[in-house]
């Protein structure tokens, strides 16, 4: 893989692959005015399309996630028809910082990325000079500013609408069992905000450093305390289910086990008897079939679930790009849009510290199945 790779959408490709989005939902650019060439740069110069950079690791522990996502972006060009765009991804697993001044001398007007939350200040070093916006691909909404847009899924928002609907079920007393570290110590943050809107107390929390064996000892501490009758897990499906065995074994009254975004799409939770009843929030998967299908018939594999990430801040730049004129800066005010934009995941829309808002639904662990039970909203209106 070289340290760019240019994705062009053309006719010959469109025919290649079914479409996931119909075209009447982005539209393109209107007439087009040319665009001076910032920099001295191996990229040809466009006069009809925009620059986007695409910054992923395409080599070492996360390079599978970004190799999904860029694939992703190349499926939205191709399902879109979109002739606008010129996406050029710059591999960042040899140094963010490095492939963040490249794209910028290279004359992009938007960057996609990079994957994770750390890797945003030195990206916004390269960017901000430039008034280059970012659009990032991760899930800590601390590195959001006016010129950085954090698009990933957020587990206070899945802890939020958790809460929400247990509340509406009757749950009183709430426990909570979070890994030691930024993840744990965001969920039971997102948990103490949740209740203190919604209603409820924090009976009891426990800690653990990640492993099951781990999990278990605090799910039998938490167990020994009581007092509860609602426990939050902020752990991956595998090890929750390990600590909802844990907390269920010789109990009198069955706890409520609530879970966040890390559950989506895990089957093993509709198989453990521990887990029926649990409740977790997500984005809804009514779209998602579709385009894992249309991914793996592409590319051969199924995509990371993080792909589509990449595939709806494409749809989102085009929908920007129908009023952008190519060479002028990218109108980050469109990204304020209070009536947010629809893709993959559903509907989301950025507030004005440039956090994702999305809509979730909540699904339910029911009868050998993972059942929506309170559905996302559509929109949020204006």
């Amino acid at each position: 893989m070289t340290r760019r790779h240019c994705v062009l959408a053309g006719a010959a490709l469109l025919a290649a692959g079914c479409q996931v989005v119909p075209k009447a939902d982005v539209g393109t650019a209107s007439a087009p005015v040319p665009a001076p060439e910032p920099s001295a740069t191996a990229l040809p110069t466009d006069t009809g399309r925009h620059r986007i950079a695409l910054l992923v690791p395409l080599a070492g522990d996360t390079a599978a996630v970004g190799q999904a996502i860029a694939n992703a972006t190349t499926m939205a060009l191709l399902d879109t028809g979109a002739d606008n765009l010129r996406i050029t991804t710059y591999d960042t697993s040899a140094g963010v910082a490095t492939a963040a001044r490249t794209a910028i001398a290279d004359g992009n007007k938007l960057i996609l990325g990079p994957l994770t939350a750390d890797g945003v200040p030195a990206v916004q070093a390269a960017a901000r000079p430039a008034g280059v916006p970012v659009i990032a691909f991760a899930n800590d909404p601390a590195v959001a500013s006016p010129d950085v847009f954090v698009i990933g899924h957020l587990p206070e928002q899945s802890i939020r609408r958790a809460v929400q609907a247990a509340r509406a079920r009757g749950a009183t007393r709430f426990a909570a069992l979070v890994p030691e570290g930024d993840y744990g110590t965001r969920a039971l943050s997102a948990l103490d905000n949740a209740l203190r809107d919604y209603g409820g107390a924090l009976a009891a929390q426990q800690s653990y450093a990640r492993g099951n064996t781990s999990i278990v000892s605090a799910a039998g501490r938490l167990r020994t305390a009581g007092g509860y009758d609602t426990v939050l897990i902020a752990d991956s499906a595998r090890l929750s289910i390990d600590a909802a065995g844990a907390l269920q074994r010789g109990a009198r009254t069955r706890a409520r086990i609530l879970g966040t975004e890390l559950w989506s799409g895990d089957a093993a939770l509709a198989r453990a008897p521990a887990m029926e009843g649990a409740l977790f929030a997500a984005v809804s998967d009514q779209r998602y079939g579709r385009f894992a299908e249309s991914y793996a018939a592409r590319f051969g594999a199924q995509p990371y679930r993080a792909a589509t990430l990449g595939y709806d801040a494409v749809l989102l730049t085009l929908r920007v790009a129908r009023d952008w004129k190519v060479g002028a800066p990218f109108p980050k005010n469109e990204l304020y849009d209070k009536g947010g934009f629809l893709g993959v995941d559903g509907a989301f829309r950025f507030a004005r510290n440039g956090v994702v808002e999305r809509a979730l639904e909540v699904r339910e662990v029911k009868g050998g199945e993972v059942v929506a039970v309170d559905p996302a909203p559509t929109g949020f209106g204006k």
